[in-house]
């Protein structure tokens, strides 16, 4: 195995492990900070490889590095009019007993003094802020990714500077070949004496800011003399061009062809560009809309996950991906023969579009991710709201145990979920280089 590749999947699962270890300090703070007893933190599933105790709440770190908890005593509350301080006997039926199993076990963790610091009888703003936690660090982390993506290294782009692999000569669009035969004529950059490293600024006066200018300038411009100004080795300079008229393919369909069009000859240089905070909001933006229309296909894409391990399929550049998958990603950016910026950029921009889909994905509003808890606590706020407008008596708690055996319904589904996307990463990855 290629040690880069190797170092690369570290690399992705460090990086998770530090996001998810993030997302649970989200919910840990506020946590203490309004008073919930908070006994363990845990980054991972499974068996405990390192802990340690500081005061009441035990830290550690678990082998399985997909997902972590914390644990705060009194998530349940327990049965109305019961004392929950005192335990009692079991009920029957097979729904009632599993709700009333979970409240006895979540109150077997509060001691005598601790009834004021369980999570159920916070009030509801700070539920929601406590559970609002997790997927607020997930979206700050995407944030500040994106910032070092976009500010600090730039995306890919096409600038007007003269690529080394510009060819001499003129291809007609028709022939699918890259190199010149003897008795084709020079491209009119070549006759004007433009070299690979030229940047393109203006053309008959008119500027040309990026590669897309250039190219529209150069073609409604047709055939003919013009004056094209560039600058090379720092210096401007003005060159005369004589341009020709080619078919060449449309910019907005290739398969169609734009005839007559003028031509200059030459390939552009792919760059990192810079871009600032605004555009960070917006590239952002964009993603996240793109990520809720996949979070609410699902299903669906789930199916093509199936077909993809199972039949062969070529899997869905826009489906889901798991931790096995992602982390083979990580593998491949490092092992690839991009150039070191490529590779930052595109780890960079992996590590961010992962944060951002767990945090959307945790604000599904169904338990037992954050969203549900979310839910059930502006739904509590929306209840005691009303009974005060009306007059009427405080509604008290909202019983989430009453959907106990929904949760794990979608618990097992999620489990389900999550093997067939490992399975589905080992048989059939997507890949991001090819």
């Amino acid at each position: 195995m290629n040690w880069l590749y190797l170092v690369g999947i570290i690399l992705f699962l460090l990086g998770l492990m530090f996001s998810i270890a993030l997302h649970e300090l989200g919910h840990l703070v506020p946590a203490k900070i309004f008073g919930v007893r908070v006994t363990q933190y845990m980054v991972g599933f499974g068996s405990t490889a390192w802990s340690r105790r500081k005061g009441e709440t035990e830290y550690g770190v678990k082998w399985i590095p997909l997902g972590g908890y914390i644990r705060m005593i009194g998530m349940l509350p327990p049965r109305p009019g019961d004392d929950p301080t005192k335990a009692r006997s079991t009920a029957t039926g097979p729904f009632q007993g599993l709700i009333e199993s979970a409240r006895d076990a979540a109150l077997e963790e509060v001691r005598p003094g601790d009834e004021a610091r369980v999570f159920y009888r916070k009030k509801w703003w700070q539920k929601v802020i406590i559970m609002s936690g997790g997927p607020a660090m997930n979206f700050v982390l995407a944030f500040v990714f994106f910032s070092i993506l976009l500010v600090g290294i730039g995306l890919p782009t096409w600038a007007p500077i003269v690529s080394p692999e510009t060819n001499t000569c003129v291809i007609p669009a028709s022939e699918q070949r890259t190199t010149c035969k003897p008795t084709d004529q020079p491209t009119p950059a070549a006759q004007a004496g433009l070299k690979p490293g030229d940047r393109l600024v203006s053309l008959d006066g008119e500027k040309i800011g990026d590669w897309t200018a250039a190219t529209h300038l150069i073609r409604s411009h047709g055939a003919g003399p013009a004056q094209l100004g560039i600058v090379r080795d720092g210096k401007p300079m003005t060159l005369d061009v004589t341009l020709i008229a080619q078919d060449r393919p449309n910019l907005e369909d290739p398969e169609k062809i734009d005839r007559n069009v003028g031509f200059l000859g030459v390939l552009p240089t792919e760059v990192m560009q810079q871009q600032n905070l605004g555009q960070v909001i917006g590239y952002m933006g964009e993603l996240t809309g793109r990520v809720a229309s996949s979070l609410l296909n699902l299903p669906e894409k789930m199916v093509g996950v199936w077909h993809a391990a199972f039949s062969g399929e070529e899997r869905d550049p826009e489906g889901p991906v798991g931790v096995v998958g992602a982390g083979r990603m990580g593998g491949e950016i490092l092992a690839s023969d991009l150039s070191n910026e490529k590779k930052i950029a595109i780890f960079v921009n992996l590590l961010a579009g992962f944060n951002l889909a767990i945090g959307m994905f945790n604000l599904i509003p169904l338990l037992p991710l954050d969203g549900g808890h979310i839910a059930g606590g502006l739904w509590e706020g929306l209840k005691r709201a009303y009974a005060k407008a009306m007059r009427r008596p405080d509604p008290g708690y909202v019983d989430i145990a009453k959907v106990l055996p929904l949760t794990y319904a979608i618990a097992i589904v999620m489990m389900i979920m999550a093997g067939l996307l490992i399975y589905a990463d080992l048989v059939n990855p997507l890949r991001l280089t090819g």
